[in-house]
């Protein structure tokens, strides 16, 4: 006989899926989230409820929204840019397979990025009915809203996406070309090479959140941008090994310096057939999942 446990754990990454969509956090999510539904679960009456899986995506969707507001407020003192969690597509030796995140491009950085400026019922609407395929019904019952009105919102986060997102995102193979050619660039110091990659209006931000040396203010311009990119990699990553795995879905970078311990995952997004923006991650706390000796071959080495 299943356990109630057992129950739980097999919806677990469902769970921890939506609750990253929502905040954006990894441990957020499972810490504030994910294991507080395990809580509120045990303290339940199990014959009351008639569908577990719906159950605890409600209860789910509800911590999320919560949790929003208490987020934003410790964004706002984050050291430097706060970037959403990567999600990496090779796993830590340490971590069970089945507790996973898995996504596509449909959850991508960008759209992530772009949901930090929505009101946390606006976020929760789109995600829930967008990206979850949820009823509007059923989204009433987690904003606690009419579903006319969670009808309104999830419309307007959905203009706010749209004027966001890439016109020509092109595929994920186009955008794994286009990463390569920027490693290779990078690696090799050519300023002219990542020129023919980038977007003129390109923008690049670095999430270190004060744990590593970081730029604190976006970085705008191909020019700028390919000559800091050169730069860091002459003075800071000599040594390091440039990966390419997938981020959210979509092909990005792992960084691994000479000292293995030190990792950088760089998200790129892509449109007409340019790179339109770069995140780095450098947060050493946003990327413990990650274990870099599980993460494929180098692609090139900085010289």
């Amino acid at each position: 006989m299943t356990s109630l446990a057992d129950e739980f754990e097999a919806l677990r990454p469902r769970l921890l899926r939506l609750a990253y969509s929502q905040l954006g956090s990894l441990a957020e999510a499972e810490e504030d989230v994910v294991q507080e539904a395990w809580l509120r679960l045990q303290r339940s009456d199990r014959s009351t409820i008639d569908d577990l899986r719906a159950w605890l995506t409600t209860v789910v969707s509800r911590l999320g929204l919560d949790a929003l507001g208490s987020a934003r407020a410790r964004r706002e003192q984050y050291v430097g840019p706060w970037l959403p969690d990567p999600l990496i597509d090779a796993p830590a030796t340490d971590a069970d397979p089945a507790d996973r995140v898995t996504l596509d491009e449909s959850v991508s950085l960008a759209l992530l990025f772009v949901l930090e400026r929505l009101s946390p019922a606006e976020r929760t609407a789109f995600i829930l009915h967008d990206v979850f395929a949820f009823s509007f019904d059923e989204i009433a019952a987690v904003v606690g809203r009419t579903p006319q009105a969670t009808r309104q919102l999830a419309s307007r986060a959905r203009r706010h996406v749209v004027d966001a997102r890439p016109r020509q995102p092109g595929t994920p193979e186009q955008q794994r070309r286009l990463v390569q050619a920027f490693a290779a660039a990078a690696a090799e110091g050519d300023v002219d090479g990542l020129l023919d990659v980038l977007d003129p209006d390109v923008v690049m931000r670095a999430d270190g959140g004060g744990r590593v040396k970081a730029a604190r203010k976006p970085l705008a311009g191909a020019d700028r941008v390919a000559r800091a990119v050169v730069a860091l990699a002459r003075k800071e990553l000599r040594g390091a090994d440039l990966r390419i795995l997938d981020v959210n879905g979509l092909p990005g970078l792992l960084v691994v310096g000479r000292d293995p311990a030190w990792v950088g995952v760089a998200a790129f997004t892509v449109d007409g057939g340019r790179i339109t923006s770069i995140h780095n991650h450098l947060n050493p706390d946003k990327l413990r999942h990650l274990a870099a000796g599980d993460a494929g071959c180098s692609v090139v080495t900085i010289l």
